[in-house]
């Protein structure tokens, strides 16, 4: 930013537009348009650079910052504020909704899904952010879709060089309006060059030619120097990219601002790579044949064939009008019977083998009920935690977890101790003696020495009841477990699996929750087909494996710092959750598996109920708990937190305060272990106890 001080004119702390010396007072909402070293200037609409745009800035205004910009709880939300109403005015949409987001990015109509900025506001996520925003701002306003649409080829790889190269052409219009942006898509480039590895190519045949085009017509438009990973992947490709389609790249500066004609542009070029077999038919050759078509049937529908024929039908409709009633039932009754014999000699003529299937039902979506309806499953996960954050991020989590629950290492420590206690001491060995065949009994063979008749004896080691056991601890992430709850439960599920790993008993760490608030984009996708009556589930799942069974501890320590991520938290739908956990412990070959749940309270997605019956998640909940405790494969148990589970599960207990979670999870799980059966008898029967 460039600090001018005029001596002739008073120093206000505004900023003047150097194209029509139009003055914008610090008040003024168009301070929070600037975009990087851009603004645009209210009046003219001219959008400036520094230091093109003189800013005044006086003492007062250094001493005493803007009152609006109080310290907030997040120190990023000024930021995340001021870079929302840029991308709005950079898409030309104020009515847009800008969101942060653990999810990939995206657009979803008028809705922005930009990358989450964490309370430190790295320089790294504060460039991605920026990079991300810019680059669907002026996708937002440079694209149109229907547009895009009708020149998309039908083959994968031709689809994928048409949209590659389509936001290569947006990202460059766009850069020639506002250079600002350029530094910001350079930055997500490069991040995304470094997140995938482009770096460590070496093979022509591993880095993709739909990235390597569009990096050429940005690099084409611009005249920038690509970053070090988007340059390796478009060195490996140029010699390939110039020697088919050199002669069609050297229109493209014609083309760059017309979307309809750089489509065709595309095309070509699709086709000088070698996939012109993948584009399909010519839309504007079927245009133009489809116009012609509807122009000579719209003619021959206004020219009428006979022009007496008109004064005959008109005297023939008389004519009608005067029969009388009972003729023309009789009419339509011979009608009707012609039709009837027209039928059954379509069905004699058919042979049976001939006949048309029905397409097979689809199967349920849920084997515990099938009224259980979901309207789309295109955009459900199943992902590791791994995948939804950097490692150093994972890192720096899973230290901010730890600084968090200090003061509760001890007492969780100790009752992992006391569970270790009891489990090791029935891991001690037992032995059967003086049996016919086994291992032979060395401490008895002085017997044998004295009294040569007696037979030899032999022993066989007891197994313990807990061995070949797998436990899945099935948490909760929805948004109402944010703070303290959510704290706790990734601190117990830490130690209780390194507890039971110490012990041979395997342990998995699952997560629930959805990918959005209010449906996401399978309530989009609703929205656009017509607002069907009774659609089901009506958002997008995200299932998340923290620790698989058979993972070392040692490797998947950091994954349970991501519930500590800000945006991962959302909605809770407990059946399908459930589910899937259920068929993952059937897989496993395990003897014995316990599935212990950890949630605070009913499932609730406000999308879903919103347009099914209230009860309608709850409802497939209790068929999922009914099948799981039928089919006796699985021991269940569950854990509420503030809330009574009692009444879905069987076996369950409530807490009241989170504290409470480690003696409840330890005390469970050594009741199921326990030897004696009273115990056991009493753990069965804790919800009824209780």
């Amino acid at each position: 930013m460039c600090l001018a001080y005029d001596a002739n004119m008073q120093v206000n702390g505004s900023v003047h537009c150097s194209a029509c010396s139009h003055a914008s007072p610090r008040s003024d909402p168009m301070r929070r348009r600037v975009v990087g070293r851009q603004f645009q200037c209210k009046k003219c609409c001219e959008i400036l650079s520094f230091p093109c745009a003189l800013v005044y800035l006086s003492t007062h205004d250094i001493l005493e910052p803007d009152p609006r910009m109080t310290r907030t709880d997040n120190p990023a939300d000024p930021f995340k504020k001021a870079l929302s109403e840029a991308a709005r005015t950079m898409a030309d949409a104020r009515e847009m909704t800008v969101t942060y987001s653990v999810d990939p990015p995206g657009m979803s109509g008028d809705a922005m899904r930009l990358p989450q900025i964490t309370r430190r506001m790295t320089r790294d996520e504060v460039l991605l952010a920026r990079g991300t925003a810019d680059t669907l701002a002026l996708r937002h306003r440079y694209h149109d879709t229907a547009l895009h649409a009708r020149y998309m080829p039908q083959g994968q790889m031709a689809r994928d060089l048409y949209q590659a190269m389509e936001e290569a052409r947006c990202e460059a219009v766009g850069a020639r309006h506002m250079p600002g942006t350029s530094k910001n898509i350079d930055a997500r480039i490069a991040h995304e060059a470094t997140r995938k590895g482009y770096t460590q190519i070496r093979d022509r045949q591993d880095a993709p030619l739909s990235v390597a085009a569009s990096y050429m017509i940005r690099q084409l438009a611009t005249g920038r120097e690509l970053p070090e990973g988007a340059g390796h992947v478009l060195d490996l490709w140029r010699g390939f990219i110039e020697e088919r389609a050199g002669g069609t790249l050297d229109g493209l500066e014609k083309v760059l601002t017309d979307q309809g004609a750089f489509a065709r542009f595309a095309r070509k070029m699709i086709e000088d790579l070698g996939y012109g077999d993948q584009l399909g038919d010519d839309p504007d050759e079927t245009g133009d044949e489809d116009d012609a078509s509807q122009d000579d049937t719209e003619d021959q529908a206004e020219e009428p064939e006979n022009p007496d024929s008109e004064g005959q039908d008109e005297q023939s409709d008389e004519d009608r009008s005067e029969d009388s009633p009972a003729q023309d039932s009789a009419q339509a009754d011979v009608a009707l019977d012609d039709d009837s014999d027209d039928e059954m000699s379509d069905e004699t003529q058919m042979p049976e083998a001939d006949a048309p299937l029905e397409p097979p039902a689809p199967p349920p979506h849920s084997e515990a009920s099938a009224d259980y309806k979901v309207f789309s499953t295109a955009f459900d996960e199943e992902v590791r935690a791994e995948d939804l954050a950097e490692p150093a991020e994972l890192e720096r989590l899973r230290a901010y977890l730890d600084q968090q629950l200090e003061p509760l290492k001890g007492a969780v420590s100790r009752l992992a101790n006391k569970l270790q206690r009891r489990l090791q001491a029935q891991q001690n060995r037992s032995w059967l003696f003086d049996l016919e065949e086994g291992i032979l009994d060395a401490g008895r063979l002085a017997r044998v020495v004295a009294n040569p008749t007696t037979p030899l004896s032999f022993k066989q080691e007891k197994d313990t009841e807990f061995r070949d056991t797998v436990v899945t601890l099935l948490l909760d992430n929805s948004g109402s477990m944010r703070g303290r709850p959510i704290s706790i439960a990734a601190i117990c599920a830490d130690v209780l699996a390194r507890t039971l790993e110490r012990c041979n008993v395997k342990v998995e760490i699952l997560g629930f929750t959805t990918r959005a608030w209010k449906g996401g984009q399978s309530r989009e996708r609703w929205l656009q087909d017509g607002r069907s009556l009774q659609p089901g589930r009506l958002n997008d799942l995200r299932h998340i494996i923290y620790k698989q069974a058979d993972a070392p501890w040692r490797r998947v320590r950091p994954n349970l710092g991501l519930m500590m991520k800000e945006g991962l938290l959302k909605e809770n739908i407990d059946g399908e959750a459930l589910e899937w956990a259920h068929r993952r412990m059937m897989a496993r070959p395990e003897a014995r598996r316990i599935l212990m749940v950890i949630s605070d309270g009913a499932p609730v997605d406000d999308s879903t109920l919103s347009v099914n019956a209230a009860n309608f998640l709850e409802k497939h909940l209790r068929d999922v708990i009914a099948m799981v405790e039928r089919r006796k494969a699985v021991e269940l148990l569950a854990i509420g937190i503030g809330h009574d589970v009692t009444r879905y599960y069987e076996r369950a207990v409530t807490i009241t305060d989170v504290e409470q979670l480690a003696g409840a999870m330890t005390e469970q799980l050594a009741a199921l272990f326990d030897k004696d059966p009273r115990a056991r008898a009493k753990f069965r029967g804790i919800n009824r106890a209780r």
